[in-house]
């Protein structure tokens, strides 16, 4: 036997004459092919441990309530709140040896009550966009009980993994915004013979997922591919933001508040808004309106929006980056035509969005009516190159269209 071959790799086993290069240690030797194959192994051990810091820049909250100011009129109370929440939440993402002083810190999931159009989906889309960190958004009125027709919980999860395109360590730190949260409350404290399997039989399948557990996702979704391979997602990081008209709460507050009371008027009552009810809302009103307690435990940060009037509708329509008389001036300008509101013509857009109470929804419904002649018209037309809405041509455009329709009920 020659000497090449008495030399052998210690971890494959392969002769020094089948190897390209093979280096002595103490009493051991390696191949070329089994170092790559350690240095892959622990390239990919690095990546799966890889922290939020690498690819990540966490601001702080007045920052982030800076940046939200750029998008979001008003409601600086919520803005507020979900600065601070979200910055103690990657802030302790950020912590490499969390936990090592006995301290835990949890996570602070949100739940934002506020009218239909007040911005409470745009609130949460804002803050992921400016994080760059995985976001989706899930509608609560399609889930149902594991094993009854409908969406399971899990498919949440799947929708965040297609976000970060099934990056699990991405998925991992992203943010959910549950929408339409008031859709499963109870039905009734009433016991009946039925199951409540859209209602409190959702909300107890979403507390693990609040809390923090693995959880097998299905990456097709739902049962549509049984035999589909499941990925399992650790959802003790990842922030979940829930938000809901809660239509009707408001009597729940004012039982709770006696802002209802016969006779004479207590003091404390006297500094009641009665017009603005929500902004006193509390855990104890979303159990009274259908939330189990053990789901507004698991989400702890309470916050509301308030109700938009005539000026923030008037502020929504022209200040934002994203304000939607700049949107339309951008798809006008891509064309080479100039486009201009009068202020008369704004004031109008903003009466008739505060008929139809639908919030901003509301002032891109009637700009869209507003703005289909134009639309359909002047590209065609090379020989417009200005638009000036007037107050006679915004009258005009509505008499065109019935927004009755559209009127909340």
């Amino acid at each position: 036997m020659s000497e090449f071959e008495k030399i052998l790799c210690s971890f494959c086993g392969r002769n020094k004459q089948d190897t390209n290069i093979l280096i002595a240690g103490n009493a051991a030797h390696i191949c070329d092919a089994c170092i790559e194959q350690a240095h892959d192994i622990v390239k990919e051990d690095a990546i799966s441990k890889k922290t939020l810091s690498e690819d990540f820049k966490l601001l702080k909250p007045k920052a982030i309530k800076n940046h939200l100011d750029d998008y979001i009129i008003g409601q600086n109370d919520v803005k507020k709140v979900i600065s601070v929440a979200v910055y103690n939440h990657y802030k302790r993402l950020l912590q490499p040896d969390i936990g090592k002083d006995d301290v835990d810190i949890e996570k602070s999931n949100i739940i934002m009550v506020g009218r239909t159009g007040t911005g409470k989906t745009l609130i949460a889309r804002t803050i992921a966009k400016l994080l760059k960190v995985p976001f989706c958004i899930a509608d609560a009125t399609v889930l149902t009980e594991a094993g009854y027709v409908g969406e399971d919980v899990e498919s949440i999860l799947t929708r965040l993994l297609q976000a970060a395109d099934y990056d699990v360590q991405k998925a991992k730190k992203g943010i959910v915004f549950i929408d339409e949260i008031d859709k499963v409350a109870r039905k009734s404290d009433n016991p009946s013979i039925t199951r409540d399997v859209s209602g409190e039989g959702v909300q107890q399948a979403m507390l693990k997922l609040l809390e923090g557990t693995i959880v097998n996702v299905p990456p097709q979704g739902g049962r549509k591919h049984p035999d589909q391979k499941m990925i399992e997602v650790d959802t003790k990081d990842i922030l979940f933001i829930s938000g809901g008209a809660f239509d009707g709460i408001e009597q729940y507050i004012s039982k709770r508040m006696n802002s209802r009371s016969i006779g004479f008027r207590s003091e404390k009552e006297s500094v009641i808004d009665n017009q603005d009810l929500l902004k006193y809302v509390s855990p104890q009103d979303l159990k009274s309106f259908g939330l189990i307690p053990e789901l507004i435990g698991r989400m702890p940060v309470v916050s509301y929006l308030n109700p938009l009037d005539k000026m923030a509708l008037k502020q929504i329509l022209t200040e934002p980056k994203n304000a939607l008389i700049k949107q339309y001036q951008k798809l006008f300008d891509i064309e080479g035509i100039t486009l201009t509101f009068d202020k008369k013509a704004i004031d109008i857009i903003v009466e008739q969005a505060m008929e139809l109470q639908l919030g901003a929804r509301g002032l891109r419904s009637i700009c869209e009516a507003i703005m289909l002649d134009a639309m359909f018209e002047f590209p065609s037309d090379d020989s417009k190159k200005k638009l000036c809405v007037t107050q006679s041509y915004v009258k005009d455009q509505i008499s065109k269209f019935s927004f009755t329709k559209l009127k909340a009920a």
